[in-house]
């Protein structure tokens, strides 16, 4: 058996930028593997940022991959949310703002939510348990959308598990109106060639589940339920997925854990080789 976990964690933050437990809301997924978005790293951090501080508190394994440049904006202990229907999509109330490809809008660099915030840097990880010892990983570039700040990628670790060889794969798809199906295109042949024939595939997509099948042909979708917003999920956006032997035997949208989306969470059944 193995558990798995996907978590977009936004920086340790809620959609109104106020800090949560990040550390303890990853070490509550109790999962084998946890695959995670939205992991933030200080410019001045040298010590691995937030992935590198969850591993070393599970005593997990990291491999972590940055994909954009940014700031994140101070924690905000007392933000009022009565008004805020979508916070992270307002210049003057965003928890961050990516700026690594494209300068933001002079507009936004007059705020004082931005003078103040922390540069740094956005990626992606996947943390495993240590009875589960990582073989092989490797970092899975995809092409930049024109319209995209975040330069997508995919880590790809590989594993045995009860004697079967597998590969994980975590993401953080942009979104459909950027152009994400070319990169969805793209990142299902890459994983064709580079992934293991029996792999799971995690991550934000940013899409629906009936698109993301689509867009994935050859992978089956193994969490069905809505992830997002956290305060109020009516959609579907953070996937697990897999393809070959494995199965899934339980799977749940976990609670509210503190983001601005929800977790997820499949135990699979995994066969002999």
């Amino acid at each position: 058996m193995l558990s798995i976990a996907n978590f977009n964690m936004h920086c340790g933050m809620d959609g109104w930028g106020r800090p949560y437990d990040y550390l303890g809301s990853i070490a509550a997924l109790a999962a084998d593997v946890v695959v995670l978005e939205e992991c933030w790293t200080d410019a001045d951090d040298e010590s691995g940022g937030q992935a590198g501080a969850a591993a070393a508190h599970l005593g997990y394994q990291v491999v972590a991959h940055d994909i954009g440049d940014g700031r994140r904006i101070q924690p905000q202990p007392d933000a009022d949310d009565r008004w805020i229907a979508q916070p992270s999509f307002r210049d003057r109330n965003r928890a961050l703002y990516i700026d690594g490809i494209r300068p933001v809008r002079p507009t936004v660099t007059t705020l004082t939510r931005w003078q103040t915030a922390h540069p740094g840097r956005m990626g992606i990880a996947i943390l495993v348990r240590p009875e589960l010892p990582i073989e092989a990983s490797r970092i899975l570039h995809l092409h930049l959308l024109r319209a995209d700040r975040l330069r997508r990628a995919a880590i790809v670790v590989d594993l045995t598990v009860d004697g079967r060889p597998l590969s994980v794969a975590g993401t953080h798809m942009s979104h459909m109106l950027y152009g994400s199906p070319r990169n969805f295109a793209e990142l299902r042949r890459r994983l064709q060639a580079e992934a293991r024939p029996d792999a799971v595939l995690a991550g934000d997509m940013n899409a629906w589940g009936p698109v993301v099948q689509v867009c994935l042909r050859g992978w089956r979708r193994a969490i069905k339920g809505r992830s997002w917003p956290s305060w109020h999920p009516h959609s579907q956006i953070d996937h697990i997925l897999v393809r070959g032997a494995l199965r899934p035997v339980a799977a749940r949208v976990l609670p509210d854990a503190g983001s601005d989306h929800r977790p997820v969470r499949v135990q699979l059944e995994v066969g002999p080789a």
